[in-house]
């Protein structure tokens, strides 16, 4: 087997274009708005601010920006070495609620055609994906640790399952409270590996499996334009009962070729028991877990006329109890993975098997603490709220002290 080399990024010739994206006519930031450089398939995404941040390289060739959100008309801006910050506003499209109509006893069916179409619809090639990814734990109101990394990502063609994709850390940093009683006790379903866990095309076995099809009820919703494109919106919930948590969510499929192209999601939380086993993975013996919230969102994109995974985000919300103890302690832990790049791989080409992240692993033990403001050097990010900003900083005193 060829062994990947991974190159070194250069420092130089890269142009920082930052900017901020919102509603024309509400003025409302958005966020999970993609960015990407016209022609190429580098990106990045908003953050919970709608703001962005794009690296860009030989300024005069790569000076398109493209800008795509759910419900919205694309748009593209024009940039060059004198673009600083920019304020991008998006058109919705109009209201679709007729188009649905004659459609109401279809959406099972409409669910079905694009599970058989995952193979004419989605990458057929070995992929290398780069990504960005970053987790947060907050304690209360509270950032408790910060933790990113550069993710180089193997996933192989679509007709195969995610369970020959792999994750390698490139290079990562992180930021943690030095208070003894900050430090989370709880190991969760998460980590880098969510970027093949959540891979919900190409892991069936978490919704999408033909066999299980069954288990959920589907209901056909407004239709919306993503990339200009019109998208039935099924909804799902469970009709049956498992020896295990099923979900409640909405597919985006695209009403011409059947591509799921989105995924919103969340753990039926009506036996907390099963949404337990299906998350935790390590505990004290002397705790009691318990789960409030599992939430998650997949976005798929167009990269070389098939389709790829483009961001996945999972948010955790639970509390803990200690035996002798009165109150009990909530907790937030915020996962996820944008892609910002992409190449075709040789067919034996993967990541050593030694440098492959274990998914039983914390990245937060794996990466260095934070330094120095260009450790990113030219890789694309998600570029952080303010209250990020604040908390890394807060964190980086504490444990200066």
């Amino acid at each position: 087997a060829t062994t990947i080399v991974w190159g070194q990024q250069s420092t130089q010739d890269f142009i920082t274009i930052k900017g901020v994206v919102k509603d024309k006519k509400s003025n409302k930031t958005l966020e999970y708005t993609n960015i990407s450089i016209a022609n190429t398939n580098i990106g990045t995404i908003t953050n919970s601010n709608g703001e962005f941040s794009i690296k860009v390289k030989d300024i005069n060739k790569n000076n398109t920006l493209n800008v795509t959100n759910i419900g919205y008309i694309n748009t593209s801006v024009q940039i060059d070495a004198n673009t600083t910050d920019l304020t991008i506003l998006l058109t919705p499209h109009p209201n679709l609620l007729s188009e649905i109509t004659v459609l109401a006893t279809e959406a099972y069916n409409i669910v079905r055609r694009a599970v058989e179409k995952v193979e004419d619809n989605y990458s057929n090639n070995n992929t290398y994906l780069t990504g960005f990814y970053r987790e947060t734990i907050k304690k209360r109101r509270n950032y408790i640790n910060v933790s990113e990394a550069i993710v180089e990502i193997h996933k192989t063609p679509y007709k195969i399952d995610a369970s020959r994709d792999a994750i390698q850390i490139y290079k990562g940093r992180r930021v943690i409270s030095p208070n003894p009683n900050d430090t989370l006790m709880v190991k969760l379903l998460g980590g880098p590996n969510l970027a093949v866990f959540l891979d919900i095309v190409k892991n069936p076995n978490l919704i999408l499996d033909k066999n299980t099809l069954a288990h959920y009820s589907y209901t056909l919703l407004e239709p919306v334009n993503i990339d200009n494109r019109l998208h039935y919106v099924v909804k799902f919930t469970p009709q049956v009962v498992m020896p295990y948590a099923l979900h409640i969510g909405k597919l985006y499929i695209d009403r011409e070729n059947y591509t799921i192209s989105r995924a919103e999601f969340s753990l039926d939380m009506n036996d907390r028991n099963k949404a337990t086993q299906a998350i935790l993975r390590k505990k004290p013996s002397s705790m009691r877990f318990r789960p409030e919230e599992i939430s998650f969102l997949v976005n798929y994109k167009e990269r070389d006329g098939r389709m790829q995974l483009n961001y996945v985000r999972s948010e955790i919300r639970f509390k803990c109890d200690w035996r002798r103890r009165l109150f009990s302690t909530n907790y937030t832990v915020v996962s996820e993975t944008v892609i910002t790049n992409s190449r075709t791989l040789a067919a034996n080409e993967r990541i050593p098997v030694r440098d492959r992240f274990n998914p039983k692993h914390s990245l937060s033990d794996k990466v260095q603490n934070f330094y120095d403001k260009d450790f990113w050097e030219d890789y694309n990010i998600i570029e952080p709220e303010e209250s990020l900003e604040l908390a890394v900083d807060r964190l980086k005193k504490e444990n200066s002290k």
